[in-house]
């Protein structure tokens, strides 16, 4: 494969067309389509598609696209790396995370800082994905680490270890005008209200709607969210109550104009290191599963 080719389609995804990519390489628009398609005809697959004056990722270009991602991210970060050496520079430790992205974001800062903080340089490279991407690039050592809100478990055929770092009450927030329309106290008030949840497939989803039958609540579902921050956003917005890691509180009352209106201690978030080494013997690693009790106090 000619890789100066599979740059050029890298570049023209990454800046959403052919025209913009052109400017960036200083070529002309006909001289790169040209260029990328030399690379189709390599591949025997098209990795655009035309849609109206748009160019599109096919299915296979958006796996193109992945692949060239980790291409040129290794490529500069081997540039560095030896960039360094050359200049006498301290040799830095560099350390690859696989967050998945169920984990709020400001969790997966407080658990992995303390990588940073220790005697020894350390470069962080953070990647967010499904947990079954990253699970797959653990397995071919691609990451070093994956920060989950779930355990590895033996449907998923990946050697591969848990480290438990421990585990959060939930919280439960909304707008104040909200606030001012529930009736009663918590937990009875979330009974008929209306109610912003995480994806089916989270785990603290799972624990809320057991738990809701037990107590048998019928909260009014009126959206469903994989992404954490869209979900605050709504409930932001006055559109229903929301759970949130009650290490998160201050935060998320702060960030969001919103007011805990409750904690539940029988639905927790629990986070895991998951390695491919049963004893940590990586520095970055045993780091932040040192920290990770003082972290998740709250």
């Amino acid at each position: 494969m000619n890789f100066k080719h599979l740059q050029y389609f890298w570049v023209t995804a990454r800046a959403g067309g052919v025209t913009r990519a052109s400017e960036q390489l200083h070529m002309t628009p006909q001289t790169l389509s040209g260029q990328i398609k030399l690379l189709e005809e390599r591949l025997g697959k098209k990795l655009f598609r035309k849609t109206g004056r748009r160019l599109e990722l096919t299915d296979e270009g958006r796996m193109a696209l992945r692949y060239a991602d980790e291409i040129f991210t290794l490529g500069g970060e081997m540039e560095a790396a030896l960039r360094e050496q050359r200049t006498g520079g301290a040799q830095v430790l560099e350390f690859r995370v696989g967050v998945a992205d169920s984990v709020a974001k400001s969790v997966a800062c407080r658990l992995l800082s303390p990588a940073l903080q220790g005697p020894d340089p350390v470069r962080l490279v953070c990647r967010e994905g499904l947990f079954a991407d990253l699970l797959a690039q653990l397995a071919l050592h691609r990451i070093d680490l994956v920060i989950a809100d779930e355990p590895l478990t033996q449907r998923l055929s990946v050697k591969a270890f848990n480290h438990p770092l421990g585990q959060s009450p939930t919280s439960f927030f909304c707008a104040p005008p909200l606030q001012a329309r529930l009736h009663g106290d918590f937990p009875a008030c979330l009974d008929g209200a209306p109610l912003l949840l995480q994806g089916v497939a989270s785990p603290v989803r799972q624990q809320f709607e057991a738990w809701q039958m037990r107590m048998g609540l019928h909260p009014q579902v009126v959206g469903e969210f994989d992404d954490g921050a869209l979900m605050k956003s709504f409930g932001r917005e006055g559109l229903g109550v929301f759970m949130a890691a009650s290490v998160l509180e201050d935060e998320v009352a702060r960030q969001y104009g919103v007011a805990c209106i409750g904690r539940l201690e029988e639905v927790t978030e629990s986070y895991y290191a998951i390695s491919a080494e049963r004893r940590i013997t990586h520095p970055a690693v045993a780091a932040i599963t040192q920290a990770a009790r003082l972290t998740l106090a709250t």
